[in-house]
């Protein structure tokens, strides 16, 4: 039987990451019974490690393409700024 989320829970998995800004951990969580994306980066700051985190509503999935049609590209996350002041709290 496949785990499932809770409200207020979340998974983040490891990335198979293709090139250095793409996050290092992908995942959802489920928030007001809404399932969100997440995507994760782990940094260095000046005297501490963190993880930045940005969640977002999922793409609209579509229906699977015939084949040969060239595929959607994967959601496209942003590169958090290298400044840990910059993080909003």
């Amino acid at each position: 039987m496949a785990y499932e989320l809770q409200d207020g829970q979340g998974t983040l998995f490891k990335n198979e990451k293709q090139n250095d800004k793409q996050p290092d951990y992908r995942g959802q969580c489920k928030i007001d019974g809404r399932l969100l994306d997440m995507a994760g980066w782990l940094k260095q700051g000046k005297k501490v490690k963190y993880m930045f985190l940005v969640i977002k509503p999922p793409r609209e999935q579509a229906p699977a393409p015939a084949a040969g049609t060239p595929q959607p590209a994967p959601p496209v996350y942003e590169q958090p700024s290298e400044n840990p002041e910059d993080i909003p709290f």
